[in-house]
């Protein structure tokens, strides 16, 4: 009887300390949902997010993170608490974007990918219809959901760039941060000759003018504005700057800049049209 009441009380002090975590900085002020689609022989994960006491919006932010592009959300305490990618920009200063009308939905790799969302993948129909399931599934779970816009980093404009080409439609608009550049030297090649013009909906880029990353680099991108007439939205400054060049703690992750960057792209939600400005 000793021991059981000895295991008992283990167990309730475990479950204590597990309730007790606090809540990670990436997460607070949020409550979040896994939303889990079962398909392709796989499983297709997003984590939705709102602002924590609130019924959520009427806007839904579909984040499609950089590389490697694989979120594995680990939840608890109504949020998620772990993942490989926290480091990553949008992950890290999604709170940032969730406001009383505005929700985000992060969007994980496809089970049956692997460790890396390979970038043919990225570029594929399939991950189109990947990420359209999990979009669908947080529009059943918040009907109110009116209006879904996409918002990508790095390897993660792969994702963007063609989910809003396949399903143009259903999006009200895209916006590419930190895009590739594909190009440069040992880049992804999967935006070769890509058409942007060939996106009918609201759409911008956003580029720290001292990106350090060799296959990210600001002036392809701002070639790239000008030749298609696409918004491009320059951004400047920051701090603390650590880390390689392509990895997130840099100008390419907008570190330092991550609330002025969000505030942009909330203030983009509200005004169109979308025009080139710096900030």
């Amino acid at each position: 009887m000793k021991f059981w009441l000895a295991g008992i009380s283990f167990l309730i002090t475990c479950l204590s300390a597990t309730w007790a975590q606090p809540i990670p900085s990436h997460a607070q002020g949020l409550q979040e949902d896994l939303v889990e689609v079962q398909i392709d022989g796989g499983t297709q994960r997003a984590v939705i997010s709102r602002r924590e006491g609130t019924p959520g919006g009427s806007k839904l932010v579909v984040l499609l993170p950089g590389y490697p592009s694989v979120v594995r959300p680990e939840m608890g305490n109504g949020v998620m608490m772990n993942s490989p990618l926290l480091g990553n920009f949008l992950v890290r200063a999604r709170r940032q974007l969730v406001t009383d009308q505005v929700m985000t939905l992060l969007v994980d790799c496809h089970s049956q990918i692997g460790d890396v969302c390979k970038p043919d993948y990225q570029g594929s129909p399939e991950r189109y219809k990947h990420v359209k399931a999990v979009i669908d599934a947080a529009k059943a779970k918040f009907p109110q959901l009116k209006q879904v816009y996409l918002l990508s980093t790095s390897a993660g404009s792969i994702s963007s760039a063609f989910v809003a080409l396949y399903g143009q439609a259903e999006f009200a608009g895209v916006i590419h941060t930190a895009s590739i550049d594909p190009t440069a030297p040992r880049s992804y090649t999967q935006l070769n000759n890509f058409d942007y013009a060939a996106i009918k909906i609201p759409q911008a880029f956003i580029h720290h003018v001292e990106d350090p990353c060799p296959i990210t680099q600001y002036g392809y991108i701002r070639a790239v504005s000008e030749k298609y007439k696409v918004p491009l939205v320059s951004v400047s400054g920051g701090s603390d700057f650590r880390g390689p060049p392509c990895m997130a703690f840099t100008q390419h992750g907008f570190k330092g800049k991550e609330v002025p960057v969000m505030n942009q792209v909330l203030k983009m939600l509200d005004t169109l049209p979308w025009v080139s400005e710096d900030i």
